[in-house]
Parts: C-alpha cells; structure tokens; sequence
C-alpha cells in the first residue's frame, strides 16, 4: 500500500507487496504518536449485567493515552500494582478524517477502517480508584491489529453485524455479534464528534461483550472479528 493513509492519501490502486506477513514485525495500525484513543465503557447489556451495572443514559465516554497502544504480538505488561487485570475484546474504529460535529449517516465518509482492540483494564483499581483513568489506561493496556480492514465495498465488512471472538487459553471465553451493541458504531461516532473533535488516526473503541475475565502472566489472549483477523498478544 502507498500513501499516508493518516493524511487521507492512498494511492490507487492497492497493490501487494513481496513481504510474507509471518516474516516482518506489525506495528500498531495508528500512528501512535500523535493518536488518541476514545473508548466507550457499558455498550453491551450482558457485560453491563456481568458487571452489576446499568446501562448509562448516553455512552460513557474515557481516553486511554497514546502510550497505552501497542501493536500485534507485543506484551501486555501487568502492573505491579493490581492483583486482577481483565481482558476485553472489542472493535476498534480508525479514524481517517477530521470528524466534528458529525451526524450518524455522514460517519462513514470520516472512517478509515477497522480493526480488533484488547481494552485491557487492572479491574480492582477500576472499582477502587473511583474513575477509569489508571486502570484502564496504564502502559500496554491497548492492544491493536492486526492491520486496518479497508472495506472497498459496502457488502465486504457489516460493521453492524460483525462477529467478535475472545480466546484465552485456547477457550472462547467472548462472542457475539457487534448487532448486540447499545449504541451503533455510528450513532457512537457522531456522539462522540458533538463534544470531541476527531482527528485522522484517531481511534474509537466501541464495548465490550460479556465474557470478560482475569489474565494472567505467562497468558496469551487473542481477539477475533471475522473478516479483520486475529489481534494476539503475551501477558508477562
């Protein structure tokens, strides 16, 4: 692929390069520098249920910071300061241009692809810590990749209808589809705009389902969502 696709430029048409993708290392499908990363927390009702929670009134919105992002393959560092950290598989949404302000059917045009998101979060300073801030945004603790889905085509990926797999352990321990979501990825997307401006290479990430659970170290956890691939990474 040519171009600088955080800039709105790909060079037509895509072509394949000679690179066997088992023999270079992916990097995070964002520019990690300069991207920030807005989650939204409850947006399944059975993880909500999980939880003992309740659905909020409007998507609950945090940022996890650009040094939480890391790439395919890299290790998820459990912190020395919680005793239970908690994977959640999610789809994440590139941002590919300047997105303010936008109402739901004009998302599209703003979005560069797709792809697959560990919301890694240390669950006991999430309860005691009283906000999300640390817990869920501590070093390593966004996980993304493998790569960015393009869709070239309106039928080639149903971003409302995308089906999610957690796998720990060689178990399914997550999957559902994205149509369970509360709020539609869009309808997020165009919340999120009215309040905070998006940039290119932004990312959204949009809930997790039930079935979230505990890490632990010498673990590796894979996140699935069919017609994207499969996000992997160690726990050390």
């Amino acid at each position: 692929m040519a171009g600088a696709p955080f800039e709105g430029e790909l060079t037509p048409p895509l072509q394949a390069t000679n690179y066997d993708v088992t023999s270079v290392r992916l990097l995070a499908p964002t520019e990690v520098a300069t991207a920030k990363v807005v989650a939204v927390g409850k947006n399944y009702a059975d993880h909500i249920q999980e939880m003992g929670g309740e659905a909020p009134q409007e998507p609950l919105l945090f940022f996890k910071p650009s040094t939480a992002i890391i790439g395919p393959g890299e290790t998820i560092k459990y912190p020395s300061w919680s005793s239970n950290v908690h994977y959640e598989g999610e789809l994440a949404v590139i941002i590919g241009s300047t997105c303010s302000q936008v109402a739901p059917q004009d998302v599209p045009a703003h979005i560069l692809g797709f792809t697959c998101a560990n919301d890694v979060t240390a669950r006991d300073k999430q309860h005691s810590d009283g906000q999300w801030t640390r817990a869920k945004g501590f070093d390593t603790s966004c996980p993304l990749g493998p790569w960015i889905l393009i869709p070239q085509a309106d039928d080639e990926f149903s971003v409302g209808d995308a089906h999610l797999r957690t796998v720990l352990r060689d178990t399914v321990v997550q999957d559902v589809s994205t149509s369970f979501m509360i709020r539609p990825v869009y309808d997020l997307i165009s919340f999120i705009s009215q309040s905070i401006t998006l940039k290119a290479g932004d990312v959204v990430l949009t809930g997790t389902p039930a079935g979230v659970g505990e890490l632990q170290r010498g673990d590796t956890i894979s996140v699935e969502i069919d017609g994207i691939g499969t996000l992997t990474n160690p726990i050390a």
